[in-house]
């Protein structure tokens, strides 16, 4: 007898609605996994980062050392010609007399961004970086290799004076 009673017919009944919920759970990640995973990158940057900025530290020494040999050379070119080396006490002196004879374009910055020093006479020249923090030209002990990035990197009379070399700090 028809009571107005309408029933749904749940294809597979409740076994196929187990079945569907089971697949669910296992398409998505737990929440332990997620934070194992994000525990994982973290420990991988941790390691990778520092090697990266030493990286590029140890780079910008290398450019500041490429540069300076080069305002070196043209400053010898200068002093070949002329029999003295140009009178100068900064970058932008220095560029009046070496450019674009002796350097197509002198490089006024070291690969920090800050603008090398240079002393310059008639008998002697000094041309140097401050090193990573700026600071001023002065030499650690007698020169030769330091082993930080603050060190000043000083090139005098067609040597380097001061230079990095090795693991930097």
């Amino acid at each position: 007898s028809d009571l107005g009673i309408k029933v749904a017919v749940v294809p597979g009944g409740p076994e196929k609605e187990a079945q569907n919920m089971m697949r669910r759970k296992e398409k998505g990640f737990t929440l332990i996994e997620l934070l194992i995973v994000v525990a994982i990158i973290g420990i991988i940057a941790a390691i990778a980062i520092p090697n990266l900025l030493n990286a590029i530290d140890r780079g910008k020494q290398k450019r500041t050392m490429a540069d300076l040999r080069s305002i070196g050379t043209a400053i010898e070119s200068y002093s070949i010609d002329n029999n003295v080396y140009p009178v100068a006490t900064a970058m932008t002196a220095l560029e009046t007399s070496i450019e674009p004879i002796y350097i197509r374009t002198a490089p006024a910055n070291d690969g920090w961004g800050r603008v090398f020093s240079v002393a310059s006479t008639n008998t002697l020249y000094t041309v140097g970086s401050g090193g990573k923090d700026g600071g001023a030209l002065t030499l650690v002990g007698t020169g030769g290799a330091t082993g930080s990035f603050n060190d000043a990197i000083i090139f005098a009379n067609g040597q380097f004076v001061q230079w990095p070399e090795g693991t930097q700090q």
